[in-house]
C-alpha cells in the first residue's frame, strides 16, 4: 500500500527517534570526529522536521506516478537532495543550534548513517516488528 501523508510523518518521526537518535549518539559523544556535543541532535531533529515538509511535496508529485509510490531510486535521490539541502541552509544562513562552521565531512558521514540506517530499517525491521504497519498507510497508531 502507498503510504499516506500521516503514516509517513508518523514512519519518519518514529525511526528517527529510535534509528536517528542510536546512530547520533556516538557523534554525539564524542567517538566520530572531534566535534563532540549536542549539535548533531540539532542536526538530526532539524532534518526530521525538515522532511516532514519534504513529506508533503513528495506525496504531491507522487500523484503524477501510475502507482502513486516512490522506486528505491528515488528515495535515495531524495536523500541526496535533502542533505544538501540542509548543508546549503546551513552554510548560507546558520540555524540556531548549528553553527556555520560544521565540519562537511562529519556532517555526511553522520547525515549518510542516519540516512542509511533509517532507509534500512523503514525497508526491513519495520515489516518485520509491525507487519500491518504497509497496509495501513504507513500509520503506526
Amino acid at each position: 500500500m502507498t503510504p499516506t501523508l500521516f503514516g509517513r510523518w508518523q514512519t519518519r518521526l518514529f525511526l528517527f527517534a529510535t534509528v536517528g537518535v542510536l546512530i547520533t549518539l556516538p557523534f554525539a559523544l564524542g567517538i566520530f570526529g572531534t566535534n563532540a556535543g549536542i549539535i548533531f541532535f540539532w542536526v538530526l531533529g532539524y532534518i526530521a522536521v525538515l522532511g516532514l515538509l519534504w513529506d508533503s511535496l513528495y506525496m504531491y508529485l507522487q500523484t503524477f506516478r501510475w502507482d502513486r509510490d516512490w522506486p528505491a531510486v528515488f528515495q535515495l535521490l531524495a536523500g541526496l537532495w535533502e542533505g544538501v539541502f540542509f548543508i546549503a541552509i546551513v552554510k548560507l544562513f546558520g540555524l540556531p543550534g548549528v553553527p556555520k562552521t560544521l565540519p562537511l565531512g562529519l556532517f555526511f558521514l553522520h547525515y549518510s548513517l542516519v540516512w542509511l540506517g533509517i532507509f534500512t530499517a523503514s525497508q526491513t525491521l519495520m515489516r518485520v516488528l509491525f507487519p500491518r504497519w504497509r497496509f495501513r498507510g504507513g500509520q503506526l497508531f
